[in-house]
């Protein structure tokens, strides 16, 4: 019997990025690769990349250089490079580092298993960019990372324009699944034993733009209410310009989706929002969350800040301090402006120094800190349910602490006792101290739930899902979403 080729999966970036890495190790497998177990080497390394930050070239290009000694080592071993960078610099990856095999692009992962036999046949590199997106994702076979949560894509691609990103370039104009093929999707991994689904996009309340139903997110997020056994429905991320109130509603009366929402701000700077070319103000995006909380008081918002904008004043920058304030963020994932060649936003003037841009970021970070604290200590008290999480925190050595993620989101480290918990089990425990970042819960447990997605965890089993596709086209018309049933609101 002929001993399978073994492959490893390096994965930088985003959620979109992670969610791709599992569809590559499930085509991987179909085409008969292992993954590599323990510390042998593997025969095939693939690096799932990021271009959004300025470090990412230089990342995948210094991890490439320490890789050159072992393919010299040992020629039969196959380095590909694929995703967002792959996309943006093409056929230059193998002019810098001659001794990877494949590139591929965001657009055509599907072709990597062929571009790798193709590679060993010819004994050449093989690079395949696609302009734009010939296979939807989904129908791709997926080995999923998680026994008990996973990513479901409603779109890939992005219609906005704003001046800092390059993801538009890299991943294309926004195409939209039928809603029949996510729900399918969502009751495939349930049947798998997943608990919890998070919707991906790189802005999903736009879902519906395609085939002309704005409120087509709104009513995907109340069918996915009607699945029996799925518990938790998370979404990231929308985008504060397409955000409308039946969202919130279905938020709020859909009984397993959770009361978190992550809407990125980026700045609080009327300014440079439109400089950004945003397409909101930060009144509106208060707003939003004015009627999110009224509709959900228990709702943990999260969000992204971009510091040192172009141009970006000590006025501006204390607007979005304001805003910081008067948002009440449970946390927020702060940033330095990065200079993208080939995005608007690194044509213009006034790019910011260095020092100027940290001591600003090191304000906001502190003041986030202040208020995610804040936000934290009213937790304390409270009971909350946690879907008990994989390598979220570090076992504390003396209490033995477990953790997980609440059903808002916030991490929970909290004490087992006696209890056998595996990573997917559910318990109910009591907060007893807040921490910025984190809540600790030490009281006894109030319940402890096994379910088979605890099971599958404890017997080493991670869901593969088919590729998804209902034998209708692509793109176009969606079928009808199922009836909505709405409900109280949970957790």
């Amino acid at each position: 019997m002929q001993v399978p080729r073994t492959f490893q999966i390096r994965t930088f970036g985003c959620q979109m990025n992670v969610h791709d890495s599992e569809r590559l190790a499930g085509m991987l497998e179909e085409a008969g690769y292992a993954p590599a177990e323990g510390d042998t080497p593997p025969d095939v390394v693939v690096f799932n990349t990021c271009a959004v930050r300025e470090n990412a070239d230089n990342k995948l290009y210094g991890t490439l250089g320490h890789l050159a000694p072992a393919k010299t080592a040992n020629p039969a071993m196959q380095i590909a490079v694929g995703g967002c960078l792959a996309q943006k610099d093409q056929g230059e990856i193998v002019k810098r580092a001659p001794w990877v095999d494949v590139v591929f692009g965001t657009h055509n992962i599907g072709s990597l298993p062929v571009l790798l036999e193709r590679a060993r046949h010819n004994r050449e590199a093989q690079v395949e960019i696609l302009d734009s997106l010939e296979t939807f994702p989904s129908t791709l076979p997926a080995r999923r990372d998680s026994a008990y949560s996973g990513w479901v894509s409603v779109s890939v691609g992005c219609n906005n324009t704003c001046t800092f990103c390059i993801v538009p370039a890299l991943r294309g104009k926004e195409k939209d699944r039928r809603p029949g093929e996510v729900l399918a999707e969502v009751q495939a991994l349930v049947d798998e034993g997943v608990l919890e689904v998070t919707l991906l996009g790189q802005n999903v309340n736009s879902y519906g733009v395609e085939f002309g139903d704005r409120y087509a997110f709104g009513k995907l997020l109340r069918a996915a209410g009607d699945i029996e056994g799925l518990e938790r429905v998370r979404f990231t991320s929308p985008h504060p310009k397409d955000f409308t109130d039946d969202v919130i509603a279905a938020m709020a009366e859909t009984p397993n989706v959770c009361h978190q929402l992550h809407m990125p701000l980026q700045s609080g700077s009327d300014r440079v929002l439109k400089e950004m070319r945003r397409s909101y103000r930060s009144g509106k995006y208060l707003s939003i969350l004015d009627n999110v909380r009224q509709a959900m008081p228990d709702a943990a918002i999260t969000t992204d800040i971009i510091v040192g904008f172009p141009g970006e004043t000590e006025e501006d920058f204390q607007a979005t301090l304001d805003v910081v304030r008067a948002a009440k963020f449970s946390s927020a994932f702060t940033f330095q402006y990065s200079k993208r060649p080939g995005t608007p936003a690194a044509e213009l003037p006034d790019q910011l120094p260095k020092q100027v841009v940290q001591e600003r970021y090191d304000r906001l970070v502190a003041l986030q800190n202040e208020m995610s604290w804040e936000q934290n200590k009213l937790q304390v008290g409270r009971t909350v349910e946690v879907l008990v999480a994989h390598g979220e925190g570090r076992k504390d050595a003396e209490t033995h602490r477990l953790s997980g993620r609440a059903r808002d989101g916030r991490l929970v480290h909290f004490a087992p006792g006696e209890a056998n918990i595996r990573p997917g089990d559910v318990v109910e425990t009591v907060i007893t101290y807040a921490a910025p970042h984190n809540l600790i819960a030490d009281s006894p447990l109030i319940s402890h739930r096994r379910t088979k997605a605890g099971d599958r965890s404890e017997a080493g089993i991670r869901p593969k899902t088919p590729g998804v596709t209902l034998g209708l086209p692509k793109f176009g018309a969606p079928d009808p979403l199922p009836a909505a049933v709405g409900g109280c609101t949970a957790g």
